[in-house]
């Protein structure tokens, strides 16, 4: 019978004898090595290092005994010294904001994707959107000679990867430019979406539009800021200072954001929200609203077909995103230096009934 921790209500079941027979002595950090392996099948260690890398000279049975021990071992050939021979470590680090936003899955699969098609390893991690974390990380990820870096920056002064791109890690930023060092980018065209977006809203009567986004310091935050800016001054529209609210997208502070925008005598008509997660929020905050309010978001998220109405987004390919950094950080690699280069990236504004509804009467 197992025994329950009565603090976190886990049930602890004791190990086995039949899994401790299997595995005899401290279970961790005792991986077998190649001597193991030569004194299990009583052959040299010179005959197993050609069994292990394939080389010619061994006769076939002494080739299965060989391939005999090293199964009943569990023995795995350390590359470490094989690819620091080479001068790379065939593995690259990508720096996240949050792993668990949605909008970075597609983007982190397709930099995984390119780098197994080069032969390497993707080790990944999150910043959560602050600045010393992301360098903290950046530079934990360089001390184990990664060959090189994507990275979607948090904060606005990289000259701290200065030492390590000199020193040949390629780097590459995507989402959101370096700051105060030149280095490749790859980004979405946030200003040209944000723009399309708002002017959608006013292609169908809107005038009094709202503008919920993240913290200004953020890149696409303050591009798609201007996007929205530039929409309503190319329509003659002054914007007041209620109809805009950036800042951090926790859910309780967009909901107090949307709710003071459709309040008063003159609320707004529709609002234009700057991510995903903030789109969730004013999602929520309308289907309790009585008044019918249109709205269009930027970043496409699950389920926003399903909606009634649809939620009309600008959405933008982040698999796209993540795949031509990374072709670009391993042509970095491949062919020595290039000269760094900004990529922008064209959004869609995709129709699904939500930026579509008139102002209400």
């Amino acid at each position: 019978m197992g025994n329950t921790d009565d603090r976190t209500g886990q049930r602890i079941v004791p190990e086995t004898t039949r899994r401790a027979e299997r595995f005899p002595g401290n279970r961790y950090g005792n991986r077998p090595t190649m001597k193991d392996v030569a004194a299990r099948a009583g052959v040299g260690l010179k005959t197993v290092s050609r069994v292990v890398n394939g080389e010619p000279g061994v006769t076939p049975d002494t080739e299965r005994r060989v391939q005999e021990a090293i199964d009943a071992l569990g023995f795995r050939r350390n590359d470490s010294a094989r690819v620091l021979r080479k001068g790379r470590t065939a593995s690259i680090g990508l720096v996240l904001e949050d792993l668990a936003d949605p909008f970075y899955g597609p983007l982190s699969r397709a930099v995984e994707e390119v780098a197994r098609s080069h032969g390497a390893l993707l080790i990944n991690g999150s910043s959560a959107e602050d600045p010393e974390r992301e360098r903290e990380l950046a530079l934990a990820l360089c001390a184990r000679r990664v060959d090189g870096l994507v990275v979607i920056p948090a904060g606005g002064d990289h000259r701290y990867l200065e030492p390590e791109i000199r020193a040949g890690v390629a780097t590459v930023f995507v989402d959101r430019p370096a700051g105060r060092i030149d280095a490749d980018v790859v980004l979405s065209d946030n200003f040209g979406g944000a723009r399309d977006g708002v002017a959608h809203l006013i292609a169908h009567g809107h005038r009094r539009i709202g503008f919920i986004g993240d913290m200004p310091r953020i890149h696409t935050a303050a591009e798609r800021l201007r996007g929205y800016r530039a929409a309503m001054e190319d329509a003659g529209i002054p914007v007041e200072d209620r109809w805009m609210s950036l800042g951090v997208t926790v859910p309780e502070r967009v909901r107090r954001a949307a709710l003071e925008m459709l309040s008063g005598p003159d609320p707004v008509t529709a609002i234009f929200t700057g991510n995903n997660r903030v789109t969730v929020t004013v999602v929520r905050v309308l289907a309790e609203h009585s008044r019918q309010v249109a709205l269009v978001g930027f970043d496409d998220f699950e389920l926003a077909d399903l909606l009634r109405p649809g939620v009309t987004v600008v959405a933008q390919d982040a698999a796209a995103l993540g795949r031509t950094a990374a072709e670009r950080l391993f042509r970095q690699l491949d062919g020595g230096f290039v000269a760094p280069e900004r990529i922008e990236l064209p959004t869609r504004l995709v129709e699904r009934g939500s930026g579509e509804l008139p102002p209400a009467r």
